[in-house]
């Protein structure tokens, strides 16, 4: 994985700074897309975007444009990019959804696009998204996140056919509950040792992305099990 140029949406969240820290130190060139502003501890070797709405039209151009200037090519693309919402549909309102299918469908099909001719030019290149194990069957109050996580999963399998005939493969994984400080806050009366671990999840991405993975495609892998 040594030198590849690796762009990670999401990247200064929890889950997405564990993944840029795991490439920067496998010798990546690591750019880092957020929505939020770059955190004042960020990795001074990464190329940093704070700012970004990935869901407004344009900008994952701007940055794809920006990345090639600077790493002249790109190889490896994991969109973590997202937000969560838990709302019943007797309580629901058309903003929320609006707001779900933004965060997590929209920026996702918007760095796909506008990333491809990029990763055309490239032997071996990679996309990798971010679903949810939550997507395949949704639990009460679940409705409007786990609709735009499904869309997610069908962008993954439909590019993937798309793309049968390049030299570049397109996959998801669907983590279950992810151990972080935010949901330990939130749910602090629950089992967290099954909950799936940040490392975990980098091990899995970082499968994807290597050669080893080059027969996988149009896969939606779960990532699911805890350490208890």
């Amino acid at each position: 994985m040594q030198q590849r140029s690796i762009i990670i949406t999401g990247a200064f969240g929890f889950l997405g700074s564990a993944v840029s820290a795991a490439f920067a130190r496998d010798g990546c060139a690591v750019a880092q897309v957020d929505f939020a502003a770059a955190p004042a501890s960020a990795d001074s070797s990464a190329v940093l975007f704070g700012g970004i709405d990935l869901s407004r039209h344009g900008s994952a151009e701007h940055v794809v444009g920006e990345i090639m200037r600077v790493h002249g090519g790109i190889d490896v693309v994991i969109n973590i990019a997202g937000g969560f919402l838990w709302e019943t549909i007797a309580d629901g309102t058309i903003d929320s959804w609006k707001r779900m299918f933004e965060m997590n469908a929209l920026s996702a099909f918007a760095m796909c696009s506008a990333v491809l001719p990029a990763l055309r030019s490239r032997p071996g290149a990679r996309i990798i998204n971010v679903g949810s194990a939550s997507a395949v069957h949704a639990a009460s109050g679940m409705a409007p996140y786990a609709a735009s996580k499904a869309a997610v999963h069908r962008l993954t399998e439909s590019l993937a056919a798309e793309l049968a005939d390049d030299d570049i493969t397109v996959n998801a994984i669907l983590p279950g509950i992810i151990d972080t400080p935010g949901n330990r806050a939130a749910m602090p009366d629950a089992d967290h040792g099954k909950w799936v671990t940040a490392g975990s999840i980098v091990e899995v991405i970082q499968f994807l992305a290597s050669p080893a993975a080059r027969a996988i495609t149009g896969a939606l892998i779960p990532v699911t099990r805890g350490t208890s």
